[in-house]
């Protein structure tokens, strides 16, 4: 990890200097794809915005991801009319590669993002940018999960995002609280040399920013912000989740074995005291996920094949409460002396029982979603239960995961550790023995 002695390459941060007239000091990207009908609406709300609130010029860029509706015809209309208003076209679609494309070739210094259904109320955007206008901070995010925060959304959306935030805490180390909020903000200059080491160019691209400057001791600004769902949205919630996990890995990996060099983005010193503590990647954990993973995919094949048998001779409930119980046991098990080498028989049954308690998690879930198939259709085809208990046992096996390393299968070492040393501290040291 970075010291005090690292010079860094990026410099001090301070105050913005005074611009002339009409250049933009915030550049604000809306990206879009085939969203003809709420294009235009939401950047007349937002430039009315802008011209009432921000003190300073600004530039709002429609960044069109390969759309295949009106959405561009919209946005060059959008353009010739307003002046503070350009467009820029990909021929591929990628949240995180029209982010990438248009921040790039930005000359604002402060370069900012909305998602085009305007679910985060405007009244955030000043609070958003003035850090980094200032120089307080590197960039700034809004957050849903913050203290003071206002949000309207249903429980399947709130579920996930909780999830994901925790995913983020437990693998990455992660401190900000809210990685996928469409409302983020970033300094040109950190931008130059914080994107290039993002590679990812779909929905994962803001966490994979947010985890590689949190861990090069750049300072992330929280905006708490009043959030309401678009329950027209259109984002693949299943799909995305996929990717976001393979992002996970994949960093995960790349910090533990130090890959990526961190060092380019370091301000000298370090400007928040407490990126002086940050710990690495925790110890092991790339074998874990490998070892976990094996384990749990060897785990849902016999799980579903128990499930198809159980279920030849009773209802859908039961037969799934029996193969997860039978295949819990042995997850717990396997997981144990393979993925965390808990070796003999000491603690055997505790680990049982707290791989219930996991159980019961994953009980819930799968449950809760054969209920909600069987509502919504009366005589579900087997091959549509597998299907939906495939996807519940996704979420469950990724909290599995997390509780079984924070919870079951601790690492003792470190506290031992700590316990001794701490001990060898109070212990008072012997007295000379007289000659």
């Amino acid at each position: 990890m970075r010291t005090d002695s690292s010079p860094g390459t990026l410099p001090t941060r301070e105050h913005l200097p005074a611009t002339p007239a009409g250049t933009p000091v915030l550049d604000v990207v809306i990206p879009v794809y085939n969203e003809e009908k709420d294009l235009q609406p939401c950047v007349r709300r937002l430039r009315d915005h802008l011209v009432r609130t921000f003190p300073y010029a600004f530039r709002i860029t429609i960044a069109d991801n390969a759309s295949t509706d009106n959405t561009p015809q919209v946005a060059r209309q959008l353009a010739a009319r307003i002046p503070e208003v350009s467009t820029f076209r990909l021929e591929q679609k990628g949240r995180g590669r029209a982010l990438r494309a248009v921040w790039s070739a930005s000359d604002a210094p402060v370069l900012a993002y909305m998602d085009v259904d305007l679910s985060t109320d405007l009244n955030a955007l000043l609070p958003l940018v003035a850090p980094l206008i200032s120089g307080h901070s590197d960039l700034a995010i809004g957050s849903r999960l913050a203290c003071g925060s206002r949000v309207v959304r249903g429980p399947k959306r709130e579920f996930i995002s909780r999830a994901y935030n925790l995913i983020l805490r437990g693998s990455l180390q992660a401190r900000f609280s809210d990685a996928q909020c469409g409302f983020k903000a970033i300094r040109r200059d950190v931008a130059q040399v914080l994107l290039p080491l993002v590679e990812d160019t779909g929905w994962f691209f803001d966490t994979e920013m947010l985890v590689l400057a949190e861990r090069a001791g750049l300072r992330i600004h929280e905006v708490p912000v009043d959030w309401v769902d678009d329950p027209d949205s259109t984002v693949h919630i299943v799909k995305t989740a996929t990717d976001d996990l393979k992002g996970v890995w994949r960093v995960g990996r790349a910090l533990a074995t130090g890959s990526l060099p961190l060092d380019r983005i370091a301000r000298p010193f370090g400007d928040d005291p407490r990126d002086r503590d940050i710990e690495d990647v925790p110890k092991g954990l790339a074998r874990q996920l490998v070892g976990f993973c094996v384990v749990g995919a060897l785990s849902t094949l016999f799980y579903l094949l128990l499930y198809s048998g159980f279920r030849a001779f009773t209802g859908p409930q039961i037969a799934n409460a029996l193969a997860l119980l039978v295949s819990a046991v042995a997850n717990t098990a396997a997981n144990r002396r393979l993925t965390f080498r808990v070796r003999g028989r000491g603690g055997a049954v505790r680990h049982q029982a707290q791989g219930l308690v996991v159980f019961g998690i994953g009980l819930a879930l799968t449950s809760g979603s054969l209920a909600a198939l069987n509502a919504a259709a009366s005589e579900p085809a087997h091959s549509t239960e597998l299907a939906v208990l495939i996807a519940a046992n996704l979420a469950a096996t990724v909290l599995r995961f997390l509780l079984f390393r924070a919870w079951v299968f601790p690492d003792r070492r470190e506290d031992d550790s700590a316990r001794a040393a701490s001990s060898s501290r109070r212990s008072p040291s012997p007295s000379p023995s007289p000659s």
